[in-house]
């Protein structure tokens, strides 16, 4: 993980928690007009420059991602949680929030999309804990229609949010920065301005950003990023906040005690929360994380885990390290129980074609090919009532899925009750495209993980 290059400079008092009343810290939430407006940019720079000064900074992602958090994580030197007052629940984020109101010196929330995007969106998050927002707008080819954009993101919504400010990204000249600030209305503040540069911005692909261990230059992006931060109003600390004393998470009967969990983690399997990994430990499990891509075969565990990721980039990887591909096989013929998720089901059918049009032999636990196309196919949250319980979690992905196999069962979009994604289901294997959040209910997690199995020794 990257750190800082320059040692601790300034201090600032950490927060305090009174007898009675509540956490009090400096917050902001990051959001936008929409996605593509530089929020993880901003978020980040922010996060390593006050690192960078000494402080203990402790951020948040709004809504479900793996890959913003990843460098968001590298910046503040902490792990990443999400925040969804749907998916995580509003109780889960506010012992979250608590616990980093006790520990740091600053907390950043990035928001997901645009700022009123989503039910619940953004601003939901913001209203519900009462933080301040920074919305960074993309300037490059306006003037003064900069000032309406912020009017509108300020004013839209039933509720108020508690104050704004808005930051310009892509700035063409300070006569260009002036004219952008003079259009703000007076209650909206005028935070700074970032100019071009697109030596420190941060590449992207399908899905999203690269990660952080896909950047060995980040340190350097970060430092011109928070360097140019600096002397701009968001470079102070900003306006302290209350936040909840919320009572922290509550303690899990250690069902999973003794049972050794092997977890996919490499350059094709990365989309883990942190939370997820929290709550398998805290329900007692050993995990063990292995590489599908480099490794010969199965770890000796009691359960498999195949997350989401990158299956498509790695294809032939994969496809050529048989010794993985066929202890799979016998680690499914032996019913050994294994969840898989969205990249981790596609590694799992029988052939993988990949964007270019190439095909690819998988694992073939499941029959029929899985396809990557242009268009995104699916995203949005998730809600799956299985045997063992009900879990909630999110879609995203560019692939599709043919298979004479007939799903056990369809998740539900709770925006509408629509259908949502398969389930497929072979001896003690899970599989859909949907991404779980374990803390959304780990009885159920525990029950996936737990099934009698013929142990890998």
């Amino acid at each position: 993980m990257p750190v800082p290059a320059s040692p601790a400079t300034t201090t600032a008092p950490g927060p305090r928690l009174d007898a009675t009343g509540p956490l009090r810290v400096p917050a902001l939430l990051v959001a936008a007009p929409a996605s593509g407006q530089g929020k993880t940019t901003v978020t980040a720079a922010l996060a390593w420059l006050h690192r960078r000064q000494g402080r203990t900074v402790r951020v948040f992602k709004s809504g479900p991602d793996y890959l913003d958090p990843s460098i968001l994580a590298a910046a503040s030197g902490a792990p990443v949680h999400s925040l969804d007052l749907w998916m995580t629940g509003a109780d889960d984020a506010a012992a979250r929030l608590a616990q980093a109101a006790r520990e740091a010196d600053l907390i950043l929330v990035e928001g997901v999309m645009g700022l009123h995007d989503g039910t619940p969106s953004s601003a939901d998050l913001a209203r519900h804990f009462g933080l301040p927002v920074l919305s960074v707008i993309q300037a490059g080819a306006m003037a003064q229609t900069f000032g309406a954009l912020a009017y509108g993101l300020a004013g839209y919504g039933r509720q108020p949010l508690a104050s704004m400010q808005v930051l310009a990204n892509g700035v063409g000249s300070p006569r260009h920065a002036d004219m952008l600030r003079e259009s703000l209305p007076a209650h909206i503040a005028w935070a700074g301005a970032l100019a071009r540069d697109h030596s420190a911005a941060l590449p992207e692909r399908h899905l999203g950003l690269l990660a952080a261990d896909e950047l060995p230059d980040l340190n350097a992006r970060l430092d011109r990023l928070a360097d140019a931060l600096a002397g701009q109003p968001i470079g102070a600390l900003p306006a302290t906040v209350e936040i909840a004393a919320a009572p922290p998470l509550p303690a899990l009967a250690p069902l999973l005690a003794g049972r050794t969990i092997a977890v996919a983690r490499d350059a094709a399997f990365r989309f883990l929360y942190p939370a997820n990994l929290d709550t398998l430990q805290a329900l007692g499990a050993r995990l063990v994380f292995f590489s599908p891509l480099n490794d010969p075969g199965l770890p000796a565990c009691d359960a498999l885990w195949l997350p989401g990721g990158y299956p498509e980039l790695h294809a032939a990887r994969l496809s050529a390290n048989t010794g993985m591909l066929d202890s799979l096989r016998r680690a499914h013929a032996g019913g050994l129980p294994i969840l898989a998720e969205c990249g981790g089901m596609m590694a799992l059918f029988e052939t993988l074609v990949d964007k270019a049009g190439q095909s690819h032999v998988m694992a073939g636990l499941l029959p029929g090919t899985v396809t990557m196309q242009a268009r995104l196919a699916a995203l949005g949250h998730q809600q799956l009532a299985l045997p063992e319980g009900t879990l909630r979690g999110h879609t995203f992905h560019y692939s599709s899925a043919q298979t004479p196999l007939a799903p056990c069962c369809h998740s539900t979009v709770p925006r509408d009750g629509a259908r949502g994604e398969a389930v497929f289901r072979q001896v003690a294997l899970t599989a859909s495209y949907t991404h779980f959040y374990f803390p959304s209910n780990p009885l159920a997690i525990a029950a996936l993980f737990g099934g009698a199995s013929n142990s890998i020794r």
